[in-house]
């Protein structure tokens, strides 16, 4: 993340705007505290597809998960 002075900003906006652009945050100071974030619109992140299957042996479930807990038996009477 760069952080840079509305200043410099406003002398190097399309620079800025590059660097956003590229995937970097870039915030504009002004008088020492955040005012504006850039960001870009056009590149999100590349998501793989969804693969049914694919956390097999990664998830178990204890045999007695659906047992009443201890702590709540005297509220079950």
């Amino acid at each position: 993340m760069h952080q840079i002075d509305v200043a410099d900003a406003s002398k190097e906006l399309a620079a800025w705007i590059e660097v956003a652009i590229s995937g970097e945050e870039v915030v504009i100071m002004k008088n020492n505290q955040p005012a504006v974030k850039l960001v870009s619109l056009t590149t999100e992140p590349q998501k793989k597809p969804r693969k049914a299957g694919s956390a097999k042996g990664l998830i178990w479930m204890a045999d007695d998960f659906d047992e009443p807990l201890e702590d709540f038996r005297e509220y079950m009477e």
